[in-house]
């Protein structure tokens, strides 16, 4: 019998990496690394085929076992980064009047600054509606072309309720082989100004993300690998290569989307903080309900509409080097070995560390003069860094990819604090409190933002360097932490057990039933597209209702399923992981409900009163961790009374505001998450999902508040 084999391929700045995974059990069947080829004609493109390759070749296996490919890519970021971007012509269109007279002004763009003295250059065209014809759209091609534009597009007032025009347009340059993007395909969100810079971004690398697809592609092809070749985008979902090329902008930071989604297969808890440490830098971000935190990507400054993970990135990474004077250490990075060219000293053999002495230098032009690196007898040298620190404290275990020669580490720590009159203990201490002071700020910034309670906070280390800053900064923060096995490929496992994704969003008033089943419909349909089987295809609503923004998220897997990771758990199991969870002995906790899929475990005696509560799936992975919760086991046609019992218990009522509480239903085989709704809404869109089920069935209902102090 033939195996089914997924492939992730994740580039990182300075490897490209393949993982080859056992499709029914998960089992890592194979591993490749390559250097990224920024600099080969092909661009990273190149090092993801010569991965792929690699992989099959080194781990015999077959192309025809291979039911699924997949790849991160820096193509976008990079193309932005580096200027390597279109010359972009911008049609804009509009009634007249005074809706003519704004959106002219509306999709008038300038230059779109990218940094580095690098922009996105814009000419910009006007068509009134009345005028609006084939002739005229090609005259108006044309006198873009002569200007200079390589690309196209076409933006309408209003055309996210009527994008007639934007088609007209976008057939015409279709004719004429010019790359185009329709400001509706982008975004279905108001504002004229912000959507058409949106899709001007989006069509300035259509270029050069057109030809990465092809190339990559084709080289897939040519392995004789016959599956869709799937592309991470920058939320954490994947679609086809067809789609990519339609909106290549959708996959900026598709990297740092990888590694969340690697971490989310092996992390049990539903809410936490996950660390991806690299040499350099470090990407923080936030895990919360099971889903990473999205925001939209601001590019020059400007806002925009595309869609991406919620990421911090911080030069205090694993290979980050050591600022000191007499007085000891005074900073940690940004700059790291990697950039300066020196090893670490945790990674060199320890013959090799005989009279180390300290000296100070700038690694780059422009640099402080102060950052450490340690010369032996011979002349060579190395450097000290946040992974010699924690080896020297005994922080990293053998396991742990960062693991090094602690002694090489402990010479070169000495030798900093000879000139500093201590001991080699203390510098590393100094040298971890500096990074913790870089680093804590920003995680509870993000749990504030994103309103996590700290007993639910868990630290997720992934990367190479993890081990090397999140057990210390566990221990100084007094919360849980976990390192997953594979944490230096768990990025190329996230895109290779990654889904498909992907987003409708619009701006309704008062939505209807209708409304919401249009918008519900329309995220499966793109869903579909994108590459996910219709049968497998969740949705999930959000409703915003101090802006009136619907947010409908689907997401589904492909062809082939991924089976779950682990075995199923018993109810005895569930207790005791929710009991761990929630920091309370096994005797205080119970089982509050349970159906064929889900467990509902709360603190003892807390049933008809609120209490931390825990959602705990068949496989063991919490999905919901609430702090103060109530639930209720109901029959389908009787939920709306429960709910509304709930709604009174759980509501906090101030002043003038009412703190509304979240709800959890768990639906067969789903938990479905209706958090930040208030009452109308709630029941309009719990009808959506119960409505359909015989009256008989039971569903449980969990309703939760943030934890009053």
């Amino acid at each position: 019998m033939t195996r089914s084999v997924r492939m992730g391929i994740d580039v990182g700045g300075t490897h490209t990496k393949a993982v080859a995974i056992d499709n029914a059990t998960h089992e890592i069947i194979g591993k490749s690394s390559v250097k990224t080829t920024h600099d080969d004609q092909r661009g990273v493109a190149k090092g993801v085929v010569q991965s792929f390759q690699n992989c099959l070749t080194e781990n015999n296996i077959s192309p025809d076992d291979v039911v699924f490919v997949a790849h991160s890519t820096t193509q976008a970021t990079n193309a932005l980064i580096e200027g390597d971007v279109a010359k972009v012509g911008v049609i804009g269109m509009s009634k007249g009047g005074l809706e003519g007279f704004l959106a002219k002004r509306q999709t008038k763009l300038d230059d779109i600054d990218l940094g580095n003295n690098k922009k996105i250059k814009i000419v910009n065209s006007y068509i009134p509606l009345k005028q609006l014809s084939v002739p005229k759209v090609e005259e108006t091609i044309l006198q873009l072309e002569s200007d200079g534009a390589k690309v196209l597009v076409s933006s309408m007032a209003f055309g996210v309720d009527n994008g007639e025009p934007e088609k007209i347009v976008h057939e015409a340059a279709e004719e004429k082989k010019i790359p185009t993007t329709m400001a509706s395909d982008i975004t279905k969100l108001y504002g004229l100004t912000r959507r058409t810079r949106t899709a001007a971004i989006n069509a300035s690398i259509l270029p050069k993300m057109l030809d990465t697809a092809t190339s990559t592609e084709g080289s897939v092809r040519e392995a004789g690998v016959n599956v869709p070749l799937m592309i991470m985008r920058g939320d954490g979902g994947v679609m086809e290569i067809t789609e990519m090329k339609k909106r290549p902008v959708l996959t900026m930071l598709s990297g740092p989307a990888a590694s969340v989604m690697g971490s989310l297969m092996y992390l049990r808890a539903s809410n936490g903080v996950y660390f991806e440490v690299g040499g350099t830098t470090t990407n923080i971000g936030v895990i919360k309900n099971g889903r990473p935190a999205i925001d939209y990507s601001i590019v020059g400054g400007h806002p925009t509409y595309i869609s991406s993970l919620d990421v911090r990135v911080l030069g205090c990474a694993g290979g980050s080097m050591v600022r000191a004077d007499k007085s000891g250490v005074i900073d940690v990075g940004p700059r790291s070995a990697h950039i300066a060219g020196l090893d670490y000293a945790v990674f060199t053999d320890e013959e090799k560390m005989k009279s180390p002495r300290v000296e100070f230098f700038s690694p780059k032009e422009g640099d402080p003069a102060d950052y450490v690196k340690v010369i032996m007898e011979d002349g060579s040298e190395v450097t000290i860094t946040n992974s010699c620190a924690a080896n020297v404290l005994g922080l990293v275990q053998e396991e742990h990819f960062s693991y090094g020669n602690v002694e090489s580490a402990r010479k070169a720590l000495q030798a900093l604090g000879d000139y500093c009159g201590t001991t080699a203990e203390e510098i590393a201490k100094q040298i971890m409190e500096r990074a913790y002071a870089k680093i804590e700020p920003v995680i509870l910034e993000l749990a504030e933002k994103y309103k996590l309670e700290k007993d639910q906070i868990s630290l997720v280390g992934v990367g190479g360097g993890a081990a090397s800053l999140i057990i210390y900064f566990s221990e100084k923060m007094g919360v849980k932490y976990s390192i997953p096995e594979n944490a230096e490929v768990i990025s190329s496992i996230g895109v290779a057990l990654a889904m498909v994704r992907d987003v409708v969003e619009r701006i309704i008033p008062s939505p209807s039933t209708e409304d919401i089943r249009s918008i519900k419909n329309e995220a499966m349909n793109k869903a579909v597209e994108s590459g996910a089987t219709p049968e497998s295809v969740e949705i999930h609503i959000e409703i915003d209702p101090q802006t009136s923004k619907v947010t409908a998220i689907a997401t589904g897997s492909t062809e082939v399923k991924a089976t779950d990771l682990t075995k199923e758990a018993t109810a005895e199991e569930a207790l005791e992981l929710a009991a761990e969870d929630m920091r309370l002995a096994l005797d205080q906790v119970e089982l509050l409900a349970k159906n064929k899929y889900f467990y509902v475990i709360g603190e003892k005696g807390c049933q008809n009163t609120s209490g931390a509560v825990r959602i705990v799936d068949k496989k063991g992975f919490i999905k919901v961790q609430r702090g103060r919760g109530m639930s209720s086991v109901v029959r389908a046609g009787e939920y709306l009374e429960a709910m509304a019992g709930l709604w009174d218990s759980m509501a906090v009522y101030q002043t003038e505001l009412i703190a509304r509480p979240d709800f959890y239903m768990c639906v067969g085989a789903r938990v479905i998450d209706f958090s930040a709704t208030d009452f109308d809404q709630l029941q309009l869109l719990t009808d959506l999902e119960v409505g359909t089920l015989d009256p008989d069935e039971e569903v449980i209902v969990v309703a939760a508040n943030i934890k009053q102090t």
